[in-house]
């Protein structure tokens, strides 16, 4: 098909057109994919069947608020189903609570490195994000975040698991931001990670949540419950908040297949369970074979580790490529490696043994 030349004299906001765009992600026939941070196994064989069962009414639409999935979330979490806000994933929860919370000009204090669509959500609701480098070890600088607020900060977000370094963040570190921030600023906590924490001084949003008003928690069924690509996540927090939150929702944004899914996967606890237990072993393994190896690998308590590499990002990046890994390079900073199948593991112990 020929592609219609582009004459258009339409104006584009000067704000999308410097956004930077996701790129396609290639992916080869006998490459690993381990650059998206996904589940490696397919959904339980209970969320299957509830797939298979639920297709046949995909001619009607989803219900509009997700009700029995928001049921089943309130009594897995202890809250009020009216906290809980189902979302297209957790980003787009995200890009909801920004838009939510933030006008133009507002500023939002953030972590960086860290999630890659925090800029864009808020650039596109017009507030300014105001970046706090992380600590050298990955860590985010709870000190750092709270010293940036000002009188203007609308928003602090909070990554923890940190995408793309790794480290959790400590109860008392969380505690002492939270003493610091207004009452009247919102923390996002984004949580996408939280099943694979096994950090002991790590916190629970939940447990925060119920001693914090101001405090959004994000969480997703794409990374442990292996559901990526049905897109479905949620946003929680107290009642008020999430009934803000959720007007700007879009109508039917989490599909009926989505919803079925999760509330099944919900109910395969004991199976979904065994299974992070598996891929947790696998980081661990992959952890200690990397540093015996004499990498400096941060504390990672998500299914990624992190290789702080600096000018050497590219090459390595490439040097995975050509082994079959494929692999998400940052600019001139590190790369991000998911925690694959066992065989995609030895395969990329086997390539780091040689550089």
């Amino acid at each position: 098909m020929a592609c219609l030349r582009d004459v258009s004299r339409v104006e584009i906001r000067p704000t999308v057109a410097a956004l930077p765009g996701y790129g396609p992600v290639p992916v080869g026939p006998q490459a690993f994919k381990l650059s998206s941070n996904e589940n490696p196994y397919p959904p339980l064989p209970s969320v299957v069947a509830a797939l298979a069962d639920a297709a046949v009414d995909v001619n009607r639409y989803p219900d509009i608020v997700a009700t029995e999935l928001s049921q089943a979330l309130g009594e897995t979490l202890g809250v009020a189903p009216e906290q809980v806000v189902p979302t297209a994933g957790s980003v787009s929860a995200l890009f909801h609570a920004v838009n939510t919370f933030c006008d133009p000009g507002d500023e939002v204090v953030l972590p960086w490195r860290s999630f890659e669509a925090y800029p864009t959500a808020i650039a596109l609701a017009g507030a300014t994000a105001v970046p706090v480098p992380l600590a050298d070890d990955g860590r985010l600088d709870m000190p750092g975040l709270a010293a940036a607020v000002t009188d203007r900060t609308r928003m602090v977000m909070v990554c923890s698991p940190n995408n793309p370094t790794g480290p959790a963040v400590h109860a008392d570190e969380l505690d002492a931001l939270l003493d610091a921030v207004p009452d009247d600023v919102v923390v996002l906590y984004d949580e996408a990670y939280l099943e694979f924490v096994r950090d002991p001084q790590a916190v629970d949003g939940i447990d925060v949540l119920a001693e914090h008003s101001n405090v959004v928690l994000l969480r997703t069924f794409s990374k442990a419950y292996g559901l990526a690509g049905l897109r479905v996540g949620y946003a929680v927090a107290r009642p008020r908040l999430a009934t803000a939150v959720r007007k700007t929702v879009t109508p039917f944004e989490v599909s009926s297949l989505a919803q079925r899914a999760a509330v099944a996967s919900l109910a395969a606890t004991d199976e979904l369970t065994r299974r992070v237990e598996g891929i947790v072993a696998e980081r661990t393994r992959l952890v200690t074979g990397l540093r015996d190896q004499g990498w400096t690998i941060p504390d990672t308590q998500a299914n990624f580790v992190w290789f702080p590499l600096g000018e050497r990002t590219a090459a390595f990046a490439d040097r995975c490529t050509s082994a079959g890994l494929l692999v998400r390079p940052f600019s001139s900073e590190g790369v991000r490696v998911t925690v694959g199948e066992p065989e995609a593991n030895d395969m990329l112990l086997e390539l780091t043994a040689t550089i």
